[in-house]
C-alpha cells in the first residue's frame, strides 16, 4: 500500500462550553488513533435498474489502513490532508496465506 494521506479515526462526541458538538479522537488525550497512514481512494460508477432505467452516479470512497487499527463500523474517519469527514460503513480484512492484510474501509461522505 502506498499512503496516499493521513487519517484521524473519531468516535463519539462532546460539547464545549459554548454547547457546541464536536468529534473525538477515538482515544482522546493520545495519539494513537491520529496520524495513522491510509490509503484513501474516491471514484464513481453509473448505475441503471430495470425498475429504472435511468442512469445515475454513485459515488464511493475506500481507505486502507495498517492491520491492527482500533476501527468499527460505527466510528468516523478524518482525512487530515483534506479535512473531509467519512462515515466508516464496512470494516473488512481479506484473507491471505502468510501475511497479515490491509484493513478495507467502505465510506460514505458526511462533510
Amino acid at each position: 500500500m502506498i499512503a496516499t494521506t493521513t487519517v484521524t479515526v473519531l468516535r463519539g462526541t462532546g460539547t464545549d462550553l459554548c454547547e457546541d458538538i464536536y468529534d473525538l479522537p477515538a482515544e482522546a488525550g493520545t495519539d494513537g488513533q491520529t496520524g495513522i497512514p491510509a490509503s484513501l481512494i474516491e471514484g464513481s460508477r453509473t448505475i441503471t435498474t430495470p425498475n429504472n432505467p435511468t442512469p445515475r452516479v454513485v459515488r464511493y470512497a475506500v481507505a486502507r489502513i495498517r492491520p491492527g487499527t482500533d476501527v468499527t463500523e460505527d466510528d468516523r474517519l478524518r482525512d487530515d490532508r483534506t479535512g473531509r469527514i467519512y462515515e466508516i460503513t464496512a470494516v473488512t480484512q481479506p484473507a491471505a496465506l502468510g501475511f497479515t492484510p490491509m484493513l478495507r474501509l467502505d465510506l460514505k461522505l458526511i462533510n
